[in-house]
């Protein structure tokens, strides 16, 4: 590694912890993630400085927020879940579903088939690039259309929670720092992460952390949480990664394109707050957490914000989880039985 390119990596982290706290010094919800993505952003696109992303960063980053999102289930709250799942169901259905407003609108303005379907899917960017590359999408689009509906989502959606619907009821979750389960949970977690990339699956760094501590934690009914600050490490080494993503010329690139995506992000998001309101009071759970489990943004994000609101994190993570097995397992299925009648 060059020394160049060291000084570049303690720069992008130099930078975001900078975003981060002076985030936090104005009350910005998740402002150690948010910080730090929007401080890396205007560096990269205001100034020559190309910040790198950190080798490794955003992987860490998410096996601290795994691990912490998976010591929130414990017996009862798995129970509840369980309780609603038909809830879950219909309501990842729904988000999933709704892609189709994005679907239609990028081929009322000329996209091709391919391009329309995978940018529009509500799902992780590397696994809609590999959809799209077996169906002959435009791959720089489609990557471009999911990088930034994630960041519409992780912009927009935390400030929106706390400055329109408040904080929410605070939850019981209050356990405590144990080191004798955490040095447990923490290697296994990185083993099944490194097993779960090795196989090829979706978001490997982040459901390998969050499966070893969910078990841990409902199998022996944990009352345990991460120590102080992790949770602002996690956030920082996640917006630092993505922040990397943008630059002036990802925002020159087809800027007709990008707007669409926004107004199809902004579409869905919509209808994702509607049904959530219908199914709240058809079943009396908190119209926050439905609302936020239903948004189109990374299972990460989603979470995070959650935990910060004091929402309920089981069941935004749960929806969130629901909505990318259904783009993951039928997303390419549906794509081809259309492509198939439009021939």
């Amino acid at each position: 590694m060059s020394d160049g390119r060291l000084k570049l990596y303690w720069a992008t982290g130099l930078v975001g912890l900078a975003g981060g706290y002076l985030a936090s010094r104005v009350g910005w919800p998740l402002p150690w993630m948010v910080g730090s993505l929007l401080a890396i952003i205007l560096v990269r696109c205001l100034t020559p400085w190309q910040l790198s992303e950190i080798p490794g960063g955003r992987k860490c980053g998410q096996w601290i927020i795994g691990i912490g999102i998976g010591l929130h289930f414990t017996p009862a709250v798995v129970e509840q879940v369980a309780s609603n799942f038909g809830l879950i169901f219909c309501g990842a259905l729904i988000t999933s579903v709704s892609s189709v407003v994005g679907v239609w609108l990028l081929r009322r303005t000329g996209e091709d088939r391919a391009t329309a379907f995978f940018s529009s899917m509500p799902g992780g960017s590397g696994e809609m690039v590999n959809l799209g590359a077996r169906n002959g999408a435009v791959l720089s689009q489609v990557a471009a259309a999911q990088s930034l509906r994630v960041l519409a989502v992780v912009l927009c959606v935390p400030a929106l929670f706390k400055f329109l619907l408040g904080n929410g009821v605070p939850l019981t979750h209050t356990g405590s720092v144990n080191w004798s389960w955490l040095v447990v949970i923490c290697p296994l977690g990185v083993l099944l992460a490194l097993g779960w990339q090795r196989l090829k699956q979706p978001n490997p760094w982040l459901f390998g952390p969050l499966l070893v501590a969910a078990v841990a934690s409902v199998s022996a009914n944990l009352q345990v949480a991460l120590p102080d600050g992790a949770s602002q490490i996690g956030q920082w080494l996640i917006g630092s990664g993505l922040g990397c993503h943008f630059n002036r010329a990802f925002f020159r690139r087809a800027p007709s394109f990008l707007g669409r995506t926004l107004i199809a992000t902004a579409l869905t998001m919509l209808i994702a707050g509607i049904a959530a309101c219908v199914l709240s009071v058809m079943t009396n759970l908190d119209l926050r957490s439905l609302t936020l489990g239903m948004m189109p943004g990374g299972i990460a994000e989603m979470s995070l914000t959650a935990e910060t609101l004091q929402l309920s994190v089981p069941l935004v993570t749960a929806l969130q989880v629901m909505r990318l097995l259904f783009v993951l397992f039928l997303a390419e299925p549906l794509f081809r039985h259309w492509d198939k009648r439009c021939d």
